[in-house]
């Protein structure tokens, strides 16, 4: 079927619910980074236009490549460690080290070795960890109770009416009436917002021994084991085989000549691609590749009037955000808690991994997405040996039963 065929409102809504997000949740840590650095509105303008193309061009190119929902981003992690490096950081360096980084993930996507790290974690741990990673934004539909009440409530109420009555398109429904009790009940105003075209402005790289240690390095890790990791884990629970290869090889090529614009590295999306692989997006998952094609055409959007998005996007409530991502993720939540249950034989380490990744905790630099997961397939290796014989594992059982 061609594309045309494939389209589905419901599809779009998920693609363009992603995008939101995207823009008013990880974009205030660009904000924050840009505040470091010190830089000019109008660099600032060339960085959110280089970070939206860059997911542009490989989440259409994968979603139509591939026919799977490839939901592309900026790394968020990777943005976080910005904020601690500017202003010691030169802007030149920074660049320089997104090059080097993005070479770091081309090298490691076209060997395969990411495909074979993906296919020894348990299905159960890839579950729980998922889970783990989505149960901060279901928390915060209700924890939004305290600061915003009104606004809570009418949202929830509207998730349960139109999830029970038109759960396809409750998506499309929740975010009218989310942005209708937003101007009603908080006083967002759109007044503010004007038509401002993007003015991309390149930056010469420069590489330096210091920038490569406290950045590229980093951030090739944390883009790997807190972005490529999960956002590959929600494919394959998605039921997905699709492999990380040519993902990471396009993502970590698009993300050099951006890089020279203020793009930080492009990644697989993990939270806000829960939202275009399910099926919220489309009950059919063949079709579900139209969210990933519609969240790129967004994000192109976004990069032509990067200005105007950003005004746009920061007009809104904190809460409407919160709430909006919770209540679109709560699907996500139970079908991956779902998937941890079933898997019977080594429940015990999902729980840990479960516990271990919503624990938000952070060591080494590294984030609960990568703790959760070594944590979790430790625990499973210790608690249920896979190595054993099968005789000896349903021995060990019956001992502990």
């Amino acid at each position: 079927m061609s594309l045309r065929q494939d389209w589905s409102l419901s599809a779009v809504t998920a693609g363009f619910v992603a995008v939101l997000i995207s823009y008013a949740g990880p974009l205030a840590i660009f904000f924050q980074a840009a505040q470091s650095a010190d830089i000019s509105a109008q660099m600032m303008s060339s960085w959110v236009w280089a970070i939206s193309i860059g997911a542009a061009v490989s989440g259409i190119g994968l979603s139509l490549w591939l026919k799977v929902p490839v939901i592309t981003a900026w790394s968020a992690p990777g943005t976080a460690l910005l904020v601690t490096l500017f202003p010691g950081l030169s802007l030149n360096e920074a660049v320089g080290a997104y090059l080097t980084a993005a070479l770091i993930v081309f090298a490691v996507g076209v060997s395969g070795t990411f495909d074979r790290l993906i296919a020894l974690i348990p299905p159960g741990i890839a579950a729980a960890m998922m889970a783990g990673i989505l149960f901060q934004f279901g928390l915060g539909v209700f924890t939004s109770l305290e600061s915003s009440p009104a606004l809570a409530m009418g949202m929830l109420a509207a998730y349960l009416v139109f999830k029970r009555l038109f759960p396809r398109y409750f998506l499309v429904l929740l975010l009218l009436v989310g942005i209708v009790l937003a101007v009603g009940l908080e006083g967002a105003s759109l007044a503010g917002v004007s038509w401002q075209l993007a003015a991309p402005a390149p930056i010469r790289p420069e590489w330096t021994l210091s920038a490569t240690l406290s950045l590229a390095l980093p951030l090739a890790l944390v883009s790997l084991t807190g972005q490529f990791l999960p956002g590959m884990a929600i494919l394959r629970g998605a039921g997905y085989a699709t492999q990380a290869r040519p993902i990471l090889t396009v993502t970590s090529l698009v993300s050099m000549p951006m890089a020279l614009f203020g793009g930080i590295t492009t990644v697989v999306a993990a939270i806000t691609a829960a939202l275009c692989t399910g099926r919220a997006a489309h009950p059919d998952p063949a079709r579900r590749y139209v969210a990933g094609v519609a969240n790129g055409v967004f994000y192109l959007f976004g990069a032509l009037f990067s200005g105007s998005i950003v005004l746009l996007f920061t007009s809104l409530p904190v809460t409407f955000v919160a709430l909006l991502a919770g209540l679109a993720l709560i699907g996500a939540i139970s079908g991956n808690l779902s998937a941890a249950a079933a898997e019977k034989q080594h429940l015990e380490a999902s729980i840990i991994t479960f516990l271990a990744t919503a624990s938000g905790m952070s060591l080494f630099g590294l984030g609960s997405a990568f703790w959760g997961v070594a944590i979790g397939c430790a625990a499973y290796l210790i608690l249920h040996r896979p190595w054993a014989l099968p005789r000896e594992r349903a021995v060990a059982v019956d001992e502990k039963t």
